[in-house]
C-alpha cells in the first residue's frame, strides 16, 4: 500500500495554517517564555511522561507522573519514581521522552528532553514527601518501607531540548467571543499565545543557568 503523500497544496501565497500564523508569540523575551512555562507546568503539577517501550514492542507508552520541581531556571523538570518500575527500564534503554500538560480550559505544553534516573540521596531527601508511601509501600523488612531512606526512590531528572506551549492570551468570554466570530467570518480566532522555545534557546539560557 503507498504511503499518503502531504504536499502543502498551493494557497496562494496565503499561510497555509492561519491559526498557527495568529496565535504565534515569540517577539517576548526568552525569560518570559521560560518563566510562563514553568508557572503552567507548575499549576497544572500532572503531565503525562512518553517514553519508548523497552520490551520488544518498541512502541511509545504514557504515564501520568507528578512535577516535584523545577531547575536550571525552570527549564528543567523533576519527578519522583519507583527505580524498579518499567518507566526506569524504558528510559535505560532510551532516554528521549515527552512530557505534555494540559488543563481543563484548553491550554498545553509539550517538553522534549533527555531523561537520567537520579539516586543521590540529597537530592531524593530534598524533594521526599511522605505521600509516596502509598505508592511504594512497606515491604515490612525495615528497609523498603516507603520512607525517604527507602532505596527504592529516585528522581527523573528531564532536560529540555525543545518546547512548544500555548496559554491563553483572553479570558473565557473574549474567547468565546474570538470564535464565534471566527465561525461567522473565516478569520482565524487569536485567543492562544503559541510559542516555542529552540534547542539555541535552550543552549543560550542553560548556559547563564
Amino acid at each position: 500500500m503507498a504511503q499518503q503523500q502531504f504536499s502543502n497544496a498551493n494557497t496562494g501565497g496565503k499561510h497555509a495554517d492561519p491559526f498557527k500564523a495568529a496565535n504565534l508569540d515569540n517577539d517576548v523575551p526568552l525569560a518570559q517564555k521560560i518563566e510562563d512555562l514553568s508557572k503552567f507546568a507548575s499549576s497544572c503539577k500532572f503531565g503525562m511522561m512518553t517514553t519508548r517501550d523497552a520490551n520488544k514492542s518498541g512502541n511509545l507508552v504514557s504515564r501520568c507522573m507528578a512535577l516535584v520541581a523545577t531547575e536550571s531556571g525552570g527549564i528543567d523538570l523533576l519527578f519522583h519514581t519507583n527505580t524498579e518500575s518499567g518507566k526506569t527500564d524504558d528510559l535505560s534503554s532510551d532516554p528521549h521522552v515527552n512530557i505534555s500538560f494540559l488543563n481543563s480550559t484548553g491550554e498545553w505544553a509539550s517538553v522534549s528532553g533527555e531523561a537520567s534516573i537520579v539516586t543521590d540521596r540529597e537530592l531524593v531527601k530534598k524533594h521526599y514527601s511522605p505521600q509516596l508511601k502509598a505508592w511504594l509501600g512497606d515491604l515490612g523488612d525495615g528497609v523498603h518501607d516507603g520512607g525517604e531512606n527507602d532505596p527504592r526512590i529516585g528522581i527523573i531528572r528531564v532536560k529540555m531540548v525543545t518546547s512548544h506551549y500555548s496559554i491563553s492570551s483572553k479570558n473565557i468570554i473574549g474567547r468565546v467571543a474570538e470564535v464565534a466570530q471566527g465561525t461567522m467570518t473565516g478569520k482565524p480566532a487569536q485567543v492562544n499565545k503559541l510559542r516555542e522555545i529552540s534547542e539555541a534557546d535552550v543552549k543560550s539560557w542553560r548556559a547563564s543557568h
